[in-house]
């Protein structure tokens, strides 16, 4: 089984590359998130790799993080998800975007992806929510507990939230589904925002 391919890069396209190594043209299979950050034709690259043996043939995916490669395993360990599909989830979103959907449960994010429906992304946050916290931390995610605690406007915006009116504790849980919920920390303003629509939400 191949785990690891270095080699020189001769072809590149947003679902597949070829890689020359000593002289023997692999082709691998990649997600649009690897594809983006591969170097130009004719250099050397790394690809962490994934053999999947069908009775008609060896397939080969590619991944330039051992993060993108091991959730792309876990993904194909749910009903219903396969190599392709697993590759397209994987392409849709950044990342660290797509472990916080997983772990926030937020199965209106997945269904946005192509090949995702309903079903399919509640099964998927169901099964996979308390398995990527490991790949969250190899791929230097924050705890979501500990989100709220790093966030430098924190403290600014729930100041500005209970000036408004609003009790303290109901400010300090709006702020934390905030940023449970955001991709990187927000601007002051942008915090203040969401966590008003939080609150309205009651």
């Amino acid at each position: 089984m191949i785990a690891f391919l270095t080699g020189k890069l001769t072809f590149k396209a947003p679902t597949h590359v070829t890689l020359d190594v000593h002289g023997v043209g692999y082709e691998v299979h990649i997600p649009l998130t690897t594809y983006c950050a591969l170097p130009n034709v004719n250099e050397t690259t790394a690809l962490h790799i994934h053999t999947h043996l069908r009775e008609d043939a060896i397939q080969l995916f590619g991944f330039l993080s051992p993060q993108e490669k091991e959730l792309f395993l876990l993904l194909m360990t749910v009903t219903g998800i396969g190599p392709k599909l697993a590759l397209t989830i994987l392409s849709s979103m950044p990342l660290a975007d797509l472990l916080r959907a997983i772990r926030t449960e937020d199965v209106e994010k997945l269904v946005t992806i192509p090949g995702i429906g309903k079903k399919s992304a509640s099964r998927i946050a169901l099964e996979l929510q308390d398995k990527v916290d490991r790949i969250a931390s190899m791929a230097g995610e924050q705890p979501m507990s500990d989100r709220e605690a790093t966030d430098d406007h924190f403290e600014d915006a729930l100041s500005a939230l209970v000036n408004l009116g609003y009790r303290s504790h109901d400010v300090k849980e709006a702020l934390k589904k905030v940023a449970k919920t955001s991709t990187c920390p927000l601007p002051l303003t942008n915090l203040i925002r969401e966590g008003l629509k939080e609150l309205a939400r009651g």
